[in-house]
């Protein structure tokens, strides 16, 4: 199973960890811009954001798709 998940960027990466430094990075407003979801756009906060994530798995690709790119921009 680790075989799996050695090439898997994501791993060990909660989702709230993977929200909090997209916010930090770019903040709500941009994110929302960027992923144009009502968790994002209107009264956004994290644990709003994290319970519509869990349920919605393709705005959860969008965001990790994102995540994905904003840390190869950081030359992580």
């Amino acid at each position: 199973m680790n075989e799996i998940q050695a090439n898997n960027p994501l791993h060990g990466v909660t989702l709230e960890k993977l929200l909090n430094e997209l916010v930090a990075y770019y903040g709500w407003e941009a994110l929302g811009r960027k992923i144009d979801i009502r968790c994002f756009t209107q009264d956004p906060s994290i644990s709003s954001s994290l319970k519509f994530l869990r349920r919605t798995p393709w705005a959860r690709d969008r965001v990790e798709a994102l995540y994905l790119d904003m840390r190869s921009r950081m030359g992580r």
